[in-house]
């Protein structure tokens, strides 16, 4: 029998934290309209992730929003120590160039950059920059453009390249990254998505799962890696939307207050919802859905009405308690493998504050503890959320 205070083998010795960067205050809770960068906020919102203790802050990108690369740059400037991470289609930018400016954003940031590869999950989406590449071939090209990045950064003198997406002559050597080479990140929940990611991606994305779902998928990356020959496996990270309080009940009435404005947001049909009507085609989205018809809580605190609420809409399940418990849920995670775990909330400064002050230090505190003595600490026991007997989240709310 495993001791009760031994640390998995499957767990992750360290875990860094990801936010998300917000250009202006309109929220999923509370839509404003905006030009698009409210500077002032901007500026207030990267110092704060850094010094908050975050990591890493994703740079998103769509076909209306501001671009990742000139948003990863300011942050760069504005931040010391906060990782940008540019989320990139391939079929924006051609890999000379996409190497090129990462290669230069790391310079610029003393080796900071990391890229994020969106192959594409909407076929809307896609049109609007004129991308008509059927979604099964979307991860294919992104094989081959993972491919080029790296020879274009490795390279010591010029080649040329004739693939099924990509022609060239003659390019290089190219502009060189600060350091050796520039981490590369996948997401998806497709099976081109897992041949890619796990064949040969430095990490691999996930959105939040049940527990036993996600430890399943895990191991399904780090078997494709190993069938590919690698001696590595791709970095695990995990997406939540944390709603915290100072008790669980507390928690657990913010929740429902707070799904309860998603779904005016969301059914109002403006933005974000207006480029997200109908079932999505992403297999992530219909994922995250199917797990919420069949349960709004999984584990200690995994919440699903959130995504349920979005349609899916991204990230969009939450973790839901106290900051203890929402820290418990985190190294439950970490203890599947995750060693990147990024959480963004819906009342977007405020919650990457709060974050910072009461999430983030318990989970380096447990994780501390486990290096110093080589066990589990207490957290984890001590804070049940909803494993607790009896659990009724409503009740806790005041619902009922």
């Amino acid at each position: 029998m495993t001791s009760p205070t031994a640390i998995p083998a499957t767990a992750s010795p360290q875990v860094e934290f990801i936010s998300l960067s917000h250009l202006n205050p309109s929220t999923e809770l509370n839509p404003v309209p905006s030009r698009g960068i409210d500077l002032p906020y901007f500026r207030k919102y990267v110092r704060s992730l850094e010094e908050s203790g975050y990591d890493y802050t994703l740079l998103p990108y769509g076909s209306n929003s501001a671009d990742s690369f000139v948003i990863a740059s300011a942050v760069g400037q504005l931040t010391e120590r906060l990782r940008p991470i540019v989320a990139l289609r391939p079929n924006t930018t051609i890999p000379q160039v996409g190497a090129q400016k990462l290669a230069t954003l790391d310079q610029l940031t003393e080796g900071r950059a990391v890229v994020h590869l969106i192959s594409g999950g909407n076929d809307a989406e896609q049109a609007r920059h004129g991308d008509y590449l059927p979604k099964d071939r979307r991860y294919a090209r992104t094989s081959e453009y993972i491919d080029l990045l790296r020879r274009s950064w490795s390279e010591t003198g010029p080649f040329s390249h004739e693939g099924e997406f990509f022609k060239f002559d003659d390019f290089g050597p190219g502009f060189r990254p600060y350091g050796h080479t520039i981490p590369i990140s996948i997401g998806g929940q497709s099976d081109a998505a897992f041949q890619v990611g796990g064949a040969k991606a430095d990490i691999f994305s996930f959105w939040g799962e049940p527990l036993a779902d996600l430890r399943a998928e895990i191991d399904r990356v780090n078997g494709i890696a190993a069938a590919a020959g690698r001696t590595d496996r791709p970095r695990i990270w995990v997406t939540f939307r944390p709603i915290i309080a100072k008790t669980d009940d507390l928690a657990w009435r913010k929740a429902f207050d707070y799904v309860t404005k998603l779904e005016k947001t969301y059914s109002a049909g403006g933005p974000p919802a207006r480029f997200l009507t109908g079932a999505p085609q992403n297999v992530g989205s219909q994922r995250a859905l199917d797990f919420a018809q069949r349960a709004e809580i999984y584990d200690r605190a995994l919440w699903t009405r959130t995504a349920a609420a979005t349609n899916a809409a991204g990230a969009s399940t939450a973790l839901v308690g106290s900051p203890e418990t929402v820290a418990a849920a985190i190294l439950d995670y970490v203890d599947q493998g995750a060693s990147l775990v990024s959480i963004r909330g819906y009342d977007t400064l405020a919650d990457a504050v709060d974050y910072g002050q009461h999430i983030l230090p318990l989970v380096r505190q447990e994780l501390a503890h486990r290096a110093a003595t080589g066990q589990r600490g207490t957290l984890q026991d001590a804070h049940p959320g909803a494993l607790t007997p009896g659990f009724d989240p409503a009740a806790l709310a005041g619902l009922r």
